[in-house]
């Protein structure tokens, strides 16, 4: 007799589990670290890697680029197995795998916190104990700060758990060098003020989903005409923030030109959004398009913002 289907409580729903099929897609175990969230998460780590002045080893590089994706995934895991009570009312992520009842919870919850501790042993083993630290309190602090306890408690959620995201940077530059400057933190700082318009943009078009999940997001809380003015300021904020490597003689006229022309685009962005047609009630009267081309041009912008810091590098 074959194996017969067994449930799962999550939150106040039940999910049906065949066992036969739980944990049996690799694709599924590989979508629990986030794998698109980590392309740019270590992207971001390379550029502090190749930035910083000193030599490393390749091998050693490899590791450590190895170890902020492990960390990223692992942490990425974490999140999935804690907000799969919301995964399964939102829209855009019921389908993920706790959800979908295609891995348990316990199974993912072991699979996130085993990546990352391996992860934080192998950095702390192939650099140095600095690097693993942070390494590990960026686990933490998207882990438990942000998805345990900022997420679902202030509309300020992804402004200060933006820092989460920030740290690769740090990281791949205290890996060769063991130490910290102002550069490393310029790029934390420039990762952290474009996170709020970027993830802002998302919110405002996932709105509906966020709401019937209780996740009190800025524009659930404070409405979609407010939210709409935070991503214009952080926007300015971020364009000034990211000409400081260039006030401070850390990088030259190739960095200048593209980061004056990646802003230009990106606060015209932003004005979209701000003068978007609305109802009464602050709604999109057209779906919040300019919000879902400024969320798209944003993961542009950081990428291309960052590989400029490698070319004017090398230049």
């Amino acid at each position: 007799m074959g194996q017969s289907l067994s449930d799962e409580v999550v939150g106040s729903k039940r999910v049906r589990f065949d066992p036969a099929m739980v944990g049996s897609d690799v694709k599924d175990w590989v979508a629990l670290l986030k794998p698109r969230v980590i392309s740019l998460v270590v992207f971001t780590g390379v550029v502090g890697i190749v930035l910083a002045p000193g030599h490393i080893n390749p091998i050693i590089a490899l590791i450590s680029i190895l170890c902020i994706c492990m960390a990223s995934g692992g942490a990425g895991a974490i999140n999935m197995w804690y907000d799969r009570d919301i995964d399964l009312i939102m829209q855009r992520t019921i389908t993920r795998p706790l959800p979908a009842g295609r891995v348990k919870s316990d199974d993912a919850l072991i699979y996130g916190i085993g990546v990352s501790v391996l992860s934080v042993i192998l950095m702390f083993l192939a650099t140095n104990f600095l690097t693993a630290a942070i390494l590990a309190f960026s686990i933490f602090f998207y882990s438990v700060v942000y998805t345990m306890w900022l997420k679902r408690s202030t509309p300020q959620n992804i402004v200060i758990g933006g820092a989460a995201g920030a740290f690769p940077p740090l990281i791949g530059w205290t890996s060769v060098t063991g130490s910290l400057d102002i550069f490393p933190i310029i790029l934390f700082s420039i990762t952290f003020f474009w996170t709020p318009p970027h993830f802002w943009s998302l919110a405002l078009y996932a709105c509906k989903d966020y709401g019937r999940a209780g996740i009190p997001m800025l524009p659930v809380v404070k409405g979609a005409r407010y939210t709409r003015w935070q991503i214009l300021i952080y926007t300015i904020i971020l364009a000034i923030v990211t000409l400081l490597p260039v006030y401070l003689g850390y990088t030259s006229y190739i960095y200048m030109g593209t980061a004056i022309l990646l802003n230009a685009g990106f606060i015209y962005m932003a004005v979209r959004v701000l003068s978007e047609q609305q109802t009464a009630d602050g709604l999109s009267l057209n779906n919040d398009k300019a919000a879902r081309y400024s969320f798209r041009f944003s993961l542009i912008y950081l990428f291309f913002l960052f590989f400029s810091l490698i070319i004017d590098h090398f230049v």
